[in-house]
Formats: structure tokens, sequence, C-alpha cells
């Protein structure tokens, strides 16, 4: 009896080892590393000035100028880049400011809303489906919904500084 005991907390220990490395992975690979969607035919492709971009629901045309800010609640560059939107915010003059973001509109408003950025609108869509391929990505768009400039990723401060004097 005492020998099956053995063996059973013996087996017991090393499921959960095994669990415990599984989950831990799981969590580095979710919150450590950076997320790199595998992208399909249509996000391969980087927006390119000039190209139309269409998010369902949206009508950019009644705006003479909109900077999307395509971002994500899971997205670590995100967060680190909130400082910068802060500013934006602040300083964008005449031109519409709209967060796309994949996550439902509420749970967009709180992380917003926890990280100080003020925006004119959201909207909730893939951003695969707009041909963006990762967060954070910056779209300025004129009022025909024409892409003149797209920066993605964290960006460095004299990238930071150009938007800002672009705006």
């Amino acid at each position: 009896m005492e020998n099956i005991a053995k063996k059973i907390e013996v087996g017991a220990n090393v499921a959960i080892i095994v669990l415990a490395l599984l989950l831990g992975t799981l969590l580095v690979r979710r919150y450590l590393l950076p997320q790199t969607p595998n992208p399909g035919p249509v996000a391969n492709a980087r927006i390119r000035p000039g190209a139309k971009l269409s998010v369902p629901g949206a009508d950019w045309t009644r705006n003479e100028r909109t900077l999307l800010m395509v971002l994500s609640t899971t997205c670590h560059f995100c967060t680190d880049s909130a400082p910068f939107y802060q500013r934006l915010a602040r300083g964008h003059g005449a031109t519409h400011l709209v967060a796309v973001m994949p996550q439902p509109i509420g749970e967009a408003q709180i992380y917003l809303s926890e990280h100080g950025i003020s925006v004119d609108e959201i909207r909730q869509a893939d951003p695969e489906a707009i041909g963006v391929r990762g967060t954070p990505t910056l779209i300025l768009l004129d009022g025909t919904s024409s892409v003149l400039e797209t920066w993605d990723g964290k960006l460095p401060p004299e990238k930071e500084s150009e938007i800002l004097a672009r705006l």
C-alpha cells in the first residue's frame, strides 16, 4: 500500500512539473516575446502611400486628414508607446485621431483611458483585414481615404518628432 501511495505521489509531482513548464512557456511567449502574427497574403504587403484604406463602418472622407492608430491591448510596444500617443492626442490639430483595435470597443476604451490616450473615435477591426501586419501602426490618411504615410512599431524619438511636426 505504501509503495502504491509513493508511485501516485511521484506521478502527481511529475504531472505538476510538466504542467508548470507548459504554462510558463505559454506565458513567456504571450507576454514577453514580441507578437508576430502569421501574415496572410494581404498582410504581407505593407500599406503604401496612395493606397485606399477601408475600415468597416468608417467614413474618413468627412475629415481633411485622419491618423489611424492601429493598436492592441495585448501589444507591449503599444503600451510602451503610450507617452507618445498622449502627446499625439494633445498636438494633433485638425487631424482626426482614430484608434483601430481588434478588441471590443468597451475594452479598447478602458485600455486607452488607463494609458491616458485620448482619441476622437474608436473602431473595432482586425488589423490584418485592413492590411496591417502588426501593432502598433500609424496610418495618415487624406480626405479621400488615401494613405499619405505609415509608421509601424515602437518609434525612435526622431520619428515621433517627425509625426508630431507633420500633424
